[in-house]
């Protein structure tokens, strides 16, 4: 019984009390990398030798380093160059130091005493050369300091007696880098101390660096020139005094001295285009300007081709020539407007003092002598009279280019010089070299609304439609689109040549039909005498009908209506079958033939092809249809639709109705496109019910969800213009198809592994996101993207079922994001010219060998072709091949313009009859290379930043787009014979 009680007393008054284990917290670790400055500081001291030093320094020159290690290595570099006594370890620490200052997010101020001091202390000629080289990257990391600034050009001025040339050179390059604007070097300026003593009073940089213009080293005079332009580019005013020193050094003996001379007194030209200077040894005076032009024109005859190419080059932009200067450039020999002119007083003078009248026993023995006596002062140098004619003369082809050039730009500025150089530019069709050729072609076509061709001109014009380069017959007939002839008989001549052409090269069809039809706008009163000539009528007897397949009589008719459309009494001399070429070729090759009105058999065939209105209204219409478009959230699912696939229908109208418009018209109906299909794939049946009940719904959902993406990569790669704000959308669309393709995957239970992968990808695409478009997340509210960033914290921590159902809500929930037009956007289109695929002839050729098939099309608005475009051939078993264009393919005719003209080799196993291949042009896309990754941090990585800390890119989708219409063409492979 006691024990009971005790028993019973100890559960009464006894109680266990549970202390709670307090939870540890977590060890957070701190993933840190090894230092490098350690690192170096270790491999410095294991050197044995200078070579083994050298060797470490040239290993840590590969390494990138981090912005917060660069002081301390810096240090080490410093540490090791005051105990190191090889030159060549030395030199480079010292380049080291330079490539380290430039590490960005790294203030190099700190380190400027210590560079300066070794600057100092050294006795080495090429490191006191590296290390100004050094001293000048601080001083361009550094803009916003002028206490440096003004401590570095002190080191520069100390320096400049050195009697190194490189030293000399790299003084010079930093005061033309860094040398003051406003204030002038004074020995009393703050921080520069007593070393300025060598500048003696008020001296300015121009004048330091004009000291060396006469320096013994040619090295140093180039690099004084070089220095001077440089404060030039700089915003600092040359002074016009130094213009006599500056000429003095045209006739230098080294030619890299001359050719900075000519730059040097071109940017003189330009400051002070009207001073006055004399003229040496006479008491004449001409304008700055007209004295350059004559100093440069005498260049163009120097010794070394490429001084000749600097002067030809820069003849052609001096446009403030007075008029005789520049005809003269045209005339070997000297014209009399730039002799001194004796006045009347001075020759009756003369003529008294001699004593001396004619006596008329001898014929003209008054006339004036071409001979001048030796008192007569020219205004310009003889050796520059003719310079456009040595230049295009010279042996060297550059040195005529350069002067091909040159003519081009002073004649689109005086239309009476471009008149005077029109027989210098026609006789350059003849070089031997093409290149030239295609430039005076070029040139020529630029100038032609000043000109008017004569006859025999035109003759020697016409006579390069027989080059066998494509190129230099394309030249011609864009010149000919432009060019103004003086009589029907250069139209008759040109249509000749034109049609030779045709015949000889076939392949120049629409080339030759585009020339004509410029031709005949250009020249209506030209062609009216030649219509009854041209389409063979007669005013009694009725005349056979030509045939429309003629490609000759198609290029006659192209310049006849194109001329009758400015002439209305021309249409009268037609025939009746010419009014029924017409109406076909009307509807065959709109873009050749104009509309006309044109009376046949009492009607008026009056062009049925009206304008769609002004671009101004169309645009109008196109931002009211976006507009309507947003009210899509007050609607019901099928009216939404309706409202959807309504816009999509008239947007697409109009890209066809207005082409000015058509690549933003066709962008937006691609973009509505998928939000029409994003909301079907959304809708409500789909997503009550069990997956076993709806899955035909499912597949369709999935289908539409690919789609989607592969229409955003369209939107993105095949338009061009489009700013940050529309690729930020396209991302949006695209991530909302990828998290639909993420539901639908969790739907159909396909394993947990694969789910729990896709959400950490998905995971990944947001902030890749919101990395990219961090200053279009404002534009983005209450948007899919904006809702996904706000339940960011919850998704990365929540298991992948809770994750698509969070995104199947917000899916649902999220609405229509407004699109914004840019100002200009283009759409990728090609043209395929040849094939054409009309013929019915099949390509033969034999098993197992191939055969070439020429390619020749047109792109537009292709941003780098060489790299992009790829031409796909099918084949009728489904093979299907993909060629890789070269580089050298590509012509660039015009702006937002290429040109593909290319061979495809074909091959296949023996056929029993011919059949079609298709051949169609594609734009290789990577979702790597998007417009926005050259903005990203990646892109900006210089020599000594690191990539460790960025976070890794998304895996790149490659993919290709079809931008062109395939042809088709007929081949048949033949069995081999044995």
């Amino acid at each position: 019984m006691a024990a009971h009680l005790k028993k019973r007393v100890y559960e009464e008054f006894s109680q266990v009390v549970q202390i709670p284990q307090e939870e540890a917290p977590a060890k957070k670790l701190r993933l840190s990398k090894p230092s490098k400055s350690a690192a170096l500081h270790i491999d410095l001291c294991k050197a044995t030798n200078s070579t083994d030093a050298l060797q470490y320094l040239l290993q840590f020159a590969r390494k990138p380093v981090e912005v917060e290690s660069v002081e301390g290595v810096i240090r080490i570099l410093l540490e090791h160059y005051y105990k190191e006594t090889d030159n060549s370890v030395r030199l480079k620490i010292a380049s080291l130091l330079g490539l380290l200052s430039k590490t960005q997010g790294f203030r190099p101020d700190c380190i400027v005493d210590d560079a300066i001091n070794t600057l100092n202390n050294e006795k080495s000629h090429q490191v006191l050369a590296q290390l100004l080289d050094t001293l000048l990257v601080i001083g361009t990391q550094l803009p916003e300091s002028p206490t440096v600034r003004q401590r570095l050009i002190e080191m520069a001025c100390k320096h400049l007696s050195d009697s190194y040339f490189g030293v000399r050179n790299k003084c010079l390059k930093l005061l033309g880098c860094l040398g003051t604007v406003d204030a002038p070097l004074t020995k009393d300026n703050e921080g520069l101390g007593t070393s300025l003593g060598l500048c003696r009073g008020v001296r300015d940089v121009q004048s330091i660096i004009s000291d060396y213009f006469g320096d013994q080293d040619p090295r140093v005079r180039t690099a004084a020139i070089k220095a001077m332009l440089q404060l030039h580019e700089r915003g600092m005013k040359i002074h016009e005094i130094i213009y006599n020193q500056a000429c003095r050094l045209l006739t230098d003996d080294y030619e890299q001295v001359r050719s900075a001379a000519v730059q040097m007194v071109w940017v003189l030209s330009q400051l002070y285009p009207e001073s006055i200077v004399p003229i040496p040894s006479s008491n004449e005076e001409i304008r700055l300007v007209d004295d350059v032009f004559g100093k440069i024109s005498h260049m163009v005859s120097d010794g070394s081709w490429m001084v000749r190419v600097q002067a030809a080059k820069t003849l052609g932009s001096i446009l403030q020539v007075s008029p005789h200067f520049l005809e003269q450039t045209l005339d070997k020999k000297l014209m009399s407007d730039l002799r001194r002119k004796r006045t009347a007083h001075e020759r009756a003078k003369e003529l008294f003092t001699s004593g001396e009248f004619s006596s008329g026993r001898k014929w003209a023995d008054d006339a004036p002598k071409e001979k001048l006596d030796t008192n007569t002062v020219y205004l310009i140098a003889s050796g520059a009279c003719g310079a456009f004619v040595h230049g295009l003369e010279d042996e060297m082809f550059e040195v005529r280019i350069a002067a091909v050039e040159a003519l081009s730009q002073l004649a689109r500025s005086s239309p009476s010089f471009a008149e005077k150089c029109l027989d210098f530019l026609v006789d350059m069709f003849n070089d031997e070299i093409e290149e030239v050729r295609l430039q005076s072609i070029h040139v020529l076509r630029e100038i032609s609304t000043h000109i008017t061709l004569r006859e025999d001109q035109l003759d020697t014009v016409l006579a390069v439609l027989e080059d066998s380069s494509r190129d230099i017959r394309e030249a011609l007939h864009e010149l000919i689109c432009y060019t103004n002839v003086s009589t029907k008989e250069c139209i008759q001549l040109a249509l000749l040549e034109l049609l030779k052409n045709l015949n000889k090269y076939p392949t120049d069809r629409n080339s030759v039909w585009k020339c004509l039809k410029f031709l005949g706008s250009r020249h209506p009163t030209l062609v009216l005498p030649l219509v009854p000539e041209l389409l063979s009528t007669h005013p009694y007897f009725d005349t056979p009908e030509p045939d429309m397949d003629d490609p000759a009589y198609i290029a006659v008719l192209v310049l006849v209506f194109n001329a009758a459309k400015s002439c209305p009494t021309m249409p009268a001399l037609f025939s009746d079958h010419t009014f029924r070429h017409y109406a076909y070729l009307r509807d065959s090759l709109s873009h050749l033939v104009p509309p006309l009105r044109l009376p046949g058999n009492g009607l008026d065939l009056v062009d049925s092809r009206c304008s769609s209105g002004s671009v101004e209204s169309a645009q109008l219409f196109l931002q009211q249809s976006l507009n309507r478009v947003s009210t899509i959230q007050n609607l019901e699912a099928p009216g939404a639709q309706d409202l959807l696939n309504f816009t999509i229908r008239d947007l697409r109208r109009l890209g066809e109705l207005q082409t000015e418009l058509a690549g933003a018209a066709d962008f937006c109906a691609t973009y509505l496109r998928c939000q029409l299909l994003l909301m079907k794939a959304l809708q409500e049946k789909l997503w009550n019910m069990a997956v076993p009940l709806c899955l035909k719904q499912n597949v369709t959902a999935t289908a539409a969800a690919q789609q989607i993406l592969e229409e955003t990569y369209k939107l993105e790669f095949l338009y061009s213009g489009l700013e940050s704000r529309q690729v930020a959308t396209i991302h949006h669309v695209r991530l909302q198809a990828k998290a639909l393709q993420l539901v639908l995957t969790a739907r159909t239970r396909q394993g947990l592994d694969p789910l729990i992968s896709s959400c950490e990808k998905f995971l990944q695409d947001i902030e890749s996101f919101q990395r990219l478009f961090l200053a279009e997340l404002p534009h983005l509210q209450d948007s899919f993207v904006d809702k996904l960033l706000e339940l960011m914290p919850r998704l990365s921590s929540c298991k992948p079922v809770e994750t698509v159902k969070i995104l199947q809500t917000t899916l649902r929930q999220s609405g229509l994001l407004q699109l914004r037009l840019p100002e200009q956007i283009h759409r990728a289109t090609a043209t395929i010219i040849e094939p054409t695929g009309e013929s019915d002839n099949p390509l033969k050729f034999t098993t197992g060998l191939v055969v070439a098939l020429d390619i020749d099309a047109t792109l537009e608005h292709v941003q780098d072709p060489q790299n992009i475009v790829k031409v796909q051939v099918l084949y009728p078993d489904g093979q299907s091949h993909m060629i890789h264009p070269k580089p050298g393919d590509f012509r660039k005719p015009g702006p937002n313009r290429h040109r593909l003209i290319t061979q495809v080799y074909l091959s296949h196993t023996a056929w029993t009859e011919p059949s079609q291949i298709e051949v169609r042009l594609l734009l290789a896309y990577s979702s790597s290379s998007t417009s926005l990754s050259s903005a990203s941090p990646a892109s900006k990585l210089g020599w000594s930043d690191s990539i460790d800390s960025l976070p890794q890119p998304e895996a790149a989708v490659e993919g290709t787009i079809p931008f062109s219409k395939p042809v088709k063409v007929y081949i048949m492979p033949k069995p081999a014979r044995r």
